[in-house]
């Protein structure tokens, strides 16, 4: 079934709901243009419904959509996508190391030309206002994003004493339960999708805190709770999470908020570096 998902949802057709159908042609018309599509923006791009396009996943027999992403590319057989599909779209198993030197160099500086082309600078100057004004800053994200989260906390806590991160899944939902107003929840989230973010970020906004997305996906289930929005342009495929390319988009970004966060406040900012990396000197030899 996995690597013949073209035939089996021909298969279907019959049996699919009209916003289901329109779902199918489009798969069977156009398999690469949706590739890189969050299932929100295949939703509003094609004017259908998450939830049509969940239930045709299903009567696929899939988990869902990012299980259906996945299957496409199995399926589309005798390409280099498929071929290639868990180690990258540009990168040959037959390379040479000086090949696959280069080309990851070329991805990764597109991935920070593209992030950087993207960057809303309004947008930077309101992160950075939510980073001023927050009594608490909680952070959140799963697997490779938390570990962006965790750096985020690094970065941040040689200048500010209020950043907290749990990387574990339960202790972030008990977290997220005790945020007010005068906090800030910031989610890291490539896809947006990922079900313990969004459930965390939904009530962290739900308690009324302030909440700062940064992800790859301007219109997702994560971001319809995020007051702003960053997004940091690397593409990956479905075989191909935590990519380095993204995760170094992500890094240029928490760069961009600590210096612009350092300028604003140099004094104290300038003071609290000293103080921290004084406190850590003795550990060096």
């Amino acid at each position: 079934m996995r690597n013949d998902l073209f035939s089996l949802i021909n298969k279907k057709l019959p049996f699919f709901t009209k916003a289901e159908r329109k779902v199918a042609t489009l798969v069977l018309s156009n398999p690469y243009d949706i590739m890189n599509l969050s299932i929100t923006e295949l939703a509003k791009q094609f004017g259908v419904s998450d939830t049509s396009i969940f239930r045709f996943c299903k009567k696929l027999n899939l988990e869902g959509y990012q299980d259906f992403k996945m299957s496409l590319v199995l399926s589309l057989s005798g390409s280099d996508t498929a071929e290639y599909a868990t180690l990258s779209d540009q990168i040959n198993v037959d390379d040479s190391t000086d090949e696959v030197c280069q080309k990851l160099l070329a991805t990764n500086i597109d991935a920070l030309k593209q992030t950087f082309e993207s960057l809303d600078y309004s947008k930077i100057s309101a992160a950075v206002d939510m980073i001023e004004q927050a009594r608490m800053i909680h952070l959140y994200g799963m697997g490779s994003s938390g570990v962006m989260a965790l750096e985020a906390k690094n970065r941040f806590s040689r200048i500010l004493p209020n950043l907290v991160f749990e990387a574990d899944a339960h202790m972030q939902e008990m977290s997220s339960s005790l945020l007010g107003p005068e906090d800030l929840a910031i989610a890291f989230s490539y896809s947006g999708s990922s079900k313990d973010t969004i459930s965390v970020f939904k009530r962290s906004k739900s308690n009324g805190a302030k909440c700062l997305c940064i992800t790859h996906f301007p219109d997702s289930h994560l971001t319809a709770y995020a007051d702003v929005v960053l997004v940091c342009s690397a593409n990956e495929g479905p075989f191909q999470g935590g990519s380095l390319s993204a995760r170094i988009a992500q890094l240029f970004m928490l760069d961009v908020l600590y210096t612009e966060y350092f300028k604003k406040h140099f004094v104290t900012s300038d003071r609290n570096k000293k103080l921290t990396t004084r406190a850590i000197t003795g550990k060096l030899l």
